[in-house]
């Protein structure tokens, strides 16, 4: 996956505005969860560049727990972890967590047409 590390709340706005034109996804990710890792390490071995047209944006939210309590606010999205929002329009139109999260459930929820 090419992430782009999500690290000040000012980005949110910037997630707000990328969303309008292509699905941007949030993946939160506890660097203390073997859960989290599992996940992640999957994400990352099944994606194959030029896979999706959306932007991805990962969020070590242990180091930057301020970031993902304003997600939850801003987004109106309940916190869990590992956590995989799509934004569209603004809006989150998919929300998944824990072993939910797959490759296809993303690229699923990347093309949907909103």
């Amino acid at each position: 996956m090419n992430w782009i590390q999500l690290k000040s709340e000012n980005q949110l706005e910037l997630i707000r505005e990328q969303s309008m034109t292509k699905p941007v996804m949030i993946f939160k990710h506890s660097t203390r969860c073997s859960v989290s890792a599992t996940v992640l390490d999957r994400l990352n071995r099944s994606a194959k560049d030029g896979q999706s047209d959306s932007v991805n944006y990962y969020l070590d939210l242990i180091a930057y727990r301020n970031i993902s309590n304003a997600i939850a606010q801003q987004f109106e999205v309940e916190h869990e972890s590992p956590q995989m929002i799509i934004i569209r329009n603004g809006k989150p139109t998919h929300v998944t967590s824990h072993f939910e999260i797959t490759f296809n459930d993303f690229q699923s929820a990347v093309s949907v047409v909103a």
